[in-house]
This record gives structure tokens, C-alpha cells and sequence, in this order.
């Protein structure tokens, strides 16, 4: 499913990744752990076609990205990819439901069964009542439950996670994380997990942990 030889990207001459090779199966719960700085969200970028690495080859689905025009990257992302970060990234003006919509709507499918399968998604995650709500009335936890129904909006074959519970309290982070499993589980989804925190990653079938833009076990 995901493929990354060889994968170095510096910024500005400065080295971020130095040769980075890993392999994901598809339906595999993976994490990439890591100091801060040590190159897991630029691995991630590269993953999930925001960015292009400089040097090195990464292959989705069997097939290499480094001839993919940037259309080819933006619709495969679209319709392939959904990503949750740290901060949840929700348009303030937009409620609950239009965040998460908002996807399928920029890729032009039917508007009504977008906002029928955005409310399924929010009823899934237990924010049938919070529909109509703006960010600024949800709580943070809620929040990053929009964020995780917006990110399976257009049915992801890959979930990129960076540090999806980093800016949660205990209690937010153990229900984030249960979704997510859950997700996996039942949706039988290719996730990707990256964070700082050993305790999410022992959580999934396979860690890689980075030091210095390097894959060190």
C-alpha cells in the first residue's frame, strides 16, 4: 500500500530526511515515533502528497508518484488520503456538518448525499446534536471529532494521523484514539500514526521510530 526508498528532503539546505525506506500493508495500524524535530511530519507530508521529496521513490498502491503531475498527486489525495492533524484546521464561519462536507463538496459530488453521509458520520462519532454548532462552541475533543468525520468523508483508503491527540487532555486523547482503532477495525483502513508519545505507539501492530531524519528500528 505505501512504499517510501530512499525518501531525503532538506529545506533550505538543511537535511530533514536522510534517506528514509519504509513499507505499509494495506489494512496495517502504523506509528511513527519520535523526538520533535526528528522528521515524522515531513515524512507524513511526503506520504500523503503534500510535499515531493527531493530524492527517492514513493510507490501507493503498487505504483510510483515521482512522475505524478500535481493533478495526478491533488485527485489521488482527494479521493484516497484523509489526514487529522493537531489542530483541527475547521473553518470558523462553517458549522459542524459544512466542515465536513466541505471535501466533497471541492471534489464536486452530489450535494444532498454528501450532507446525508456527512450527518451519518457526525451521528457515528456522537455529535448528532452538535450538527448545527460553529468550532468556537465545541469543546476541543469535538472539534477533533469533526476533524475525523471530514477526513472519511470521501471513504479514505489511507488515514494519516500527526499527533492527532497532542492537543487534548487524557480523557479527549483515550476517546480520540478508541475512534481511531475502531475505524481500523471495522473499515479495515491503512493508518498511519505519527507521534511523540510511546504509549499511542504501542497501541499499534508496527512502530517505526526516527532520529535525526532517519527510520532507526
Amino acid at each position: 500500500m505505501i512504499c517510501c526508498e530512499g525518501i531525503e528532503k532538506s529545506y533550505q539546505k538543511l537535511p530533514v530526511l536522510k534517506g528514509v525506506n519504509l513499507n505499509i500493508k494495506e489494512g496495517e495500524l502504523t506509528s511513527i515515533v519520535g523526538s520533535s524535530g526528528a522528521g515524522k511530519s515531513t515524512l507524513l507530508h511526503i506520504i500523503g502528497t503534500l510535499d515531493r521529496a527531493d530524492r527517492g521513490n514513493l510507490l501507493l498502491n503498487g505504483e510510483s508518484t515521482s512522475k505524478w503531475s500535481e493533478k495526478d498527486l491533488s485527485n489521488f489525495r482527494n479521493r484516497n488520503i484523509g489526514f487529522i492533524f493537531q489542530f483541527h484546521h475547521l473553518l470558523a464561519e462553517l458549522t459542524a456538518l459544512e466542515n465536513v462536507c466541505l471535501p466533497g463538496f471541492i471534489a464536486g459530488d452530489p450535494e444532498q448525499s454528501i450532507l446525508n453521509y456527512g450527518k451519518e458520520l457526525l451521528d457515528y462519532l456522537g455529535l448528532n446534536e452538535r450538527m448545527s454548532h460553529k468550532p468556537g462552541q465545541l469543546s476541543g475533543g469535538e472539534q477533533q471529532r469533526v476533524a475525523l468525520a471530514r477526513a472519511l468523508l470521501n471513504h479514505p483508503k489511507i488515514l494519516l494521523a500527526d499527533e492527532p491527540t497532542g492537543n487534548l487532555d487524557q480523557e479527549n486523547s483515550s476517546e480520540v484514539l478508541k475512534l481511531l482503532f475502531k475505524l481500523r477495525d471495522e473499515l479495515n483502513m491503512t493508518m498511519l500514526i505519527v507521534t511523540h508519545d510511546p504509549s499511542i505507539a504501542s497501541k499499534t501492530q508496527k512502530t517505526y521510530v526516527m532520529k535525526d531524519g532517519l527510520i532507526v528500528s
